[in-house]
C-alpha cells in the first residue's frame, strides 16, 4: 500500500496559510508602530490616587518591537499544532474511506464504510457503500448466470454422448442385418422376412432422430413461448380426454377430480408436452384392470397411477437423458428414455418444483407437480 500524501498537503497548505496571516499582521505592526510615534508623554493627577505615568509612544514601539519575535515564535507553534489536527481532522474519514475502498475492491464482503455524517465525505461513504453493495449483487447473479449457462452446456454435451450411444445401437444392428442380406449369410437369405424387419428398424430409428432433434430444441421452445393465465380445469378436462379414451381400450380406469375456476399462469404449449408425457408414462405403466387418478390438492397436480413402483436406485437416475430401469431396457416396453427427461426440463424451465415417488397404498406412482 502506498504511503497517502493527503495529509502532508494540507498540513502544508494550512501551516503556510497561518504563517502568512501571522506574518503579515506581525509586519503590519511592526511597520505602523514608528510612525504611531508622536514623542510625547502625559502625566496626569487623578484626585485621591497617586499620580500615574502614561508612558511614551516610542516606548510602547520599543515594546512591540522587542517581542515581535516572541509573538511571532508562539504563532508559528500554534499554527504547527493547529495546521496538525486541522489536516488529521479532515484526513482521517478521507484515509478510512480509502481503506475500505481497497477492501472493496479485494471483493471483501465485510468490507463498509462508517463514516456517519451529514457533509459531502459522509454522502460519499453512504454512496460508496451502495455502490459496492450493488457491485456485489451484481457479481452474484452473474456466477448463478454463469453457473446456470455452464450447466445448460453440460446437460447438452451429456446429451449429445448419451444420444449418440443410442442411435449407434440400432444404426449397428441395422448394418449387420444388411450386410448379411447382401451376403446372403443363412437365414437372412430369406429376404421378404427381414426387409420388412430392416424398415421396421429404420422408421424406429427416423423417429427416434426426429424425437432426439426434439429435444435439443426444447431449451429455445421454452424461451421464445409467453406464459398465459389459464382455466386448468377447462386445459386438463381436455387433455386428460385423450388418455381417458386410450385408457379405456387397455381396460384401464381413468379417474379425474378438481375444482372448476382453478388457474394458471404458464405457457400452455410446454406445460402441455410435459403433462402429455406423464399421463402418456401413467397409461403405458398401468396394468388392465388398475386405475389412473388425475387430481388437484390446493396447488399441487398430481397424478398417480396403479403398478409396480420403480426401485429407489432407479428413481435417482430416472430423469437422466434415454435411461431407462434394467427390467425396462425394451424400447417396446420402457420407451426411449427421453419422456421423463422432457418433464424434468421443462418443469425447470418454468420454476415448477415437481416430485416423483412410490405409493404403498395403493401400490404404485405418484407423479406431483407444484403450480
Amino acid at each position: 500500500m502506498k504511503r497517502l500524501k493527503l495529509f502532508p498537503k494540507i498540513f502544508f497548505y494550512t501551516l503556510v496559510l497561518m504563517l502568512a496571516i501571522t506574518l503579515l499582521a506581525s509586519g503590519m505592526i511592526y511597520l505602523l508602530a514608528p510612525i504611531m510615534n508622536d514623542g510625547g508623554t502625559l502625566v496626569e493627577d487623578i484626585p485621591g490616587i497617586a499620580q500615574v505615568y502614561i508612558p511614551r509612544n516610542s516606548e510602547i514601539s520599543n515594546v512591540i518591537l522587542r517581542s515581535l519575535s516572541y509573538s511571532i515564535t508562539i504563532c508559528i507553534v500554534v499554527s504547527l499544532i493547529c495546521a496538525f489536527f486541522f489536516s488529521k481532522a479532515i484526513t482521517k474519514p478521507i484515509k478510512h474511506i480509502s481503506e475500505t475502498a481497497i477492501r472493496m475492491a479485494s471483493l471483501e464482503k465485510s468490507a463498509v464504510s462508517n463514516i456517519q455524517s451529514s457533509d459531502e465525505i459522509g454522502m460519499l461513504s453512504k454512496s460508496i457503500n451502495e455502490l459496492y453493495q450493488k457491485l456485489l449483487s451484481t457479481i452474484e447473479s452473474l456466477k448463478e448466470e454463469k453457473d446456470r449457462v455452464s450447466k445448460a452446456e453440460r446437460q447438452k454435451v451429456d446429451f449429445l454422448r448419451v444420444a449418440s450411444h443410442e442411435l449407434k445401437t440400432p444404426v449397428t444392428a441395422l448394418n449387420a442385418m444388411l450386410e448379411n442380406m447382401i451376403m446372403e449369410v443363412g437365414k437372412y437369405k430369406d429376404y421378404e422376412t427381414y426387409l420388412p424387419l430392416c424398415k421396421e428398424q429404420t422408421e424406429q430409428l427416423g423417429n427416434m432422430i426426429s424425437e432426439i432433434l426434439d429435444t435439443s430444441k426444447l431449451s429455445k421452445s421454452i424461451e421464445s413461448e409467453e406464459s398465459q393465465t389459464f382455466n386448468a380445469s377447462v386445459y386438463l378436462s381436455k387433455l386428460c380426454g385423450q388418455y381417458q379414451l386410450i385408457a379405456k381400450a387397455n381396460r384401464q380406469h381413468f379417474k379425474m377430480d378438481w375444482p372448476d375456476n382453478l388457474t394458471v399462469c404458464l405457457p400452455p404449449k410446454m406445460f402441455t408436452k410435459a403433462f402429455s408425457n406423464i399421463l402418456s408414462n401413467a397409461v403405458a405403466y398401468t396394468a388392465p384392470g388398475k386405475s389412473i387418478t388425475v387430481y388437484i390438492k390446493g396447488r399441487e397436480l398430481i397424478v398417480e397411477n396403479e403398478c409396480q413402483p420403480i426401485p429407489e436406485e432407479h428413481l435417482k437416475r430416472i430423469f437422466e437423458p434415454f435411461y431407462r430401469p434394467d427390467y425396462a431396457r425394451n424400447r417396446q416396453d420402457g420407451g426411449n428414455g427421453l419422456g421423463l427427461y422432457i418433464v424434468a426440463s421443462i418443469l425447470e424451465a418454468l420454476n415448477c418444483s415437481y416430485s416423483f415417488c412410490s405409493m404403498i397404498e395403493p401400490l404404485g406412482m405418484r407423479f406431483v407437480i407444484r403450480l
